[in-house]
């Protein structure tokens, strides 16, 4: 069980917590808490928009992560448009969007559509009624931290997901099996390990 803790608060990047946890149990990470703060530090730029700063740490980890991943580099890239049309600096907006991304949009057509998507956020004056306002939203920079965090694990040789979750979703999906074969003592509420008994 502290296995499974510890891969959980190394995966999601609880550096403190995984030192501390250690210390408690004599539960050993798999990683150094070092690099744990190193990925969350790229993870922290990512989610404060400062992208150009992430791509340097991410560089600094390991610059084989962006050269051999093109989609997270161009989801990186996209990020750093977003961040210029959030601050409203629209000629440093469109210049990039030219330089930079339009080269990587002719080469793949998806990213082509990521980038028409994210240009006509320029069109709008008031960003609340256009179709793609999303790209603003705090939880596009969450998708891209999450992206960037589990393409750092990989490079780790680390699971990009906790065994946590997966242990979990088995569980319920045993359950759910469970539920049209037998009558048995049901986990009720999983936060605190409740137990419904069998109707007989």
């Amino acid at each position: 069980m502290n296995k499974l803790v510890m891969n959980f608060l190394v995966t999601e990047g609880y550096a403190e917590a995984v030192a501390k946890f250690w210390m408690e149990t004599g539960t050993k990470s798999d990683m150094d808490v070092a690099m744990i703060m190193d990925r969350m530090a790229v993870n922290k730029a990512v989610q404060c928009g400062n992208v150009e700063d992430a791509i340097e740490k991410v560089n600094d980890l390991n610059p084989k992560i962006l050269d051999t991943n093109p989609e997270l580099f161009f989801h990186l890239q996209q990020q750093r448009l977003i961040e210029l049309i959030r601050n409203e600096k629209i000629e440093a907006a469109l210049e990039f969007a030219q330089e930079e991304l339009a080269p990587r949009g002719e080469e793949n057509q998806s990213f082509l559509e990521e980038l028409e998507r994210t240009v006509s956020l320029l069109v709008f004056k008031d960003v609340s009624n256009c179709p793609v306002r999303e790209l603003l939203d705090i939880s596009q920079r969450l998708k891209t931290a999450n992206e960037v965090n589990a393409a750092i694990l990989t490079s780790q040789s680390h699971e990009k997901d906790p065994k946590l979750h997966s242990l979990l979703k088995m569980l319920i999906w045993a359950q759910n099996q469970l539920d049209e074969k037998a009558t048995y003592p049901r986990i009720k509420d999983f936060s605190k390990a409740t137990l419904e008994n069998p109707a007989v």
